[in-house]
């Protein structure tokens, strides 16, 4: 814009030399040709502004509210769970007894219903992104204790949006509107992408791998690449509200002890999602191998190739498996 205005006003002043110089000279045509902009004076498109979930363009205003983030059970007792089908992105973390539980991330859309709703643990510090809001059922006394240090801040029952189904047993019956509780926050920067994506013609390729398997040892989660997306074959997602995975990218992580138990006795990992470790990236049927690295609970997810290569994830909607590096295992086939 400046290199515009700057030719206007080259325009102006040569105007006034000519007026200024009589009537017995005219300007010539150069003079007026001189006028024109130049090729510089073009100014280059905006780059589109990107979902910071999922890499996708996106059309319209940003929201207001942050990044909301739905602890939801993932055992048969939470079948069938609702709200998956929204998200832009699902964490599946170890608990006790070597079950699992996902954070199921909102920011595009922010669904009526969501749950069953469960409690946080000391491994959210680490997963949670940076601003969001937590819906959760709670935590132990020393969970709480970190997740406040850490400046995360939750909304729990209670709270204007979160609610008891009176037609399912507890703890299974926690259940929250989103939407109604994203209605409640304003304000806050506007959230840092997630993972470093990219798109479809940067994906390397890499082997067949039309399914996969990712166990944590008390649970296994199956996908088979069916369509153009990645489909939990033993989801307990209520029919027609299954996540739809373009990509899953797994990332083996180290596990460590929360330092209390849960009611039943289980002693309660604590995922350590940040140093560096082994990542497999699916996508259109095939899997690349490589590592992950994170500087910190609170730093940014960079992946790299075999070769020391940047690894970028295509844009689309994302289910990322943390899988224990001992106790957990990951299994493909083509």
């Amino acid at each position: 814009m400046r290199r515009i205005q700057a030719a206007l006003a080259a325009t102006a002043l040569l105007t006034g030399l000519a007026a200024c110089g009589g009537d017995d000279e005219t300007p010539t045509e150069e003079s007026s040709s001189s006028a024109e902009p130049s090729a510089e004076a073009t100014e280059t498109p905006e780059e589109p502004a990107l979902w910071p979930l999922t890499g996708l363009e996106m059309d319209g205003d940003a929201p207001t509210h942050p990044v909301i983030v739905t602890k939801v059970d993932n055992t048969s007792s939470s079948s069938p769970q609702i709200g998956l089908s929204k998200a832009d992105m699902v964490v599946e973390e170890l608990v006790e007894g070597g079950m699992t539980r996902l954070a199921a991330f909102y920011y595009s859309t922010v669904p009526g219903v969501v749950g069953p709703v469960r409690s946080m643990r000391a491994s959210d510090i680490g997963i949670v992104p940076t601003g969001a809001h937590v819906i959760t059922s709670g935590a132990a006394a020393i969970t709480l204790q970190r997740i406040n240090k850490a400046g995360i801040p939750f909304v729990t029952e209670g709270a204007k949006g979160v609610y008891r189904d009176t037609g399912r047993s507890a703890p299974y019956n926690l259940f929250a509107h989103p939407d109604v509780i994203a209605k409640g926050i304003k304000g806050g920067e506007a959230p840092k992408p997630y993972l470093d994506f990219g798109a479809e013609a940067d994906f390397p390729g890499g082997k067949k791998a039309s399914s996969l398997s990712a166990s944590f040892g008390g649970h296994t989660t199956d996908w088979t690449f069916q369509g153009g997306t990645y489909v939990n074959a033993n989801s307990y997602a209520a029919e027609g509200d299954q996540f739809p995975a373009t990509s899953v990218l797994v990332m083996r992580v180290e596990i460590g002890d929360a330092g209390y138990r849960d009611p039943a006795g289980y002693p309660v990992p604590e995922t350590k999602f940040e140093g560096t470790g082994p990542a497999q990236l699916f996508h259109d049927g095939k899997v690349v191998q490589g590592t992950w690295t994170k500087d910190g609970l609170t730093g940014a997810i960079k992946l790299e190739t075999k070769k020391g290569e940047e690894l970028t994830v295509p844009a689309g909607r994302t289910w990322i498996e943390l899988v224990p590096q001992g106790s957990g295992n990951v299994t493909w086939a083509k």
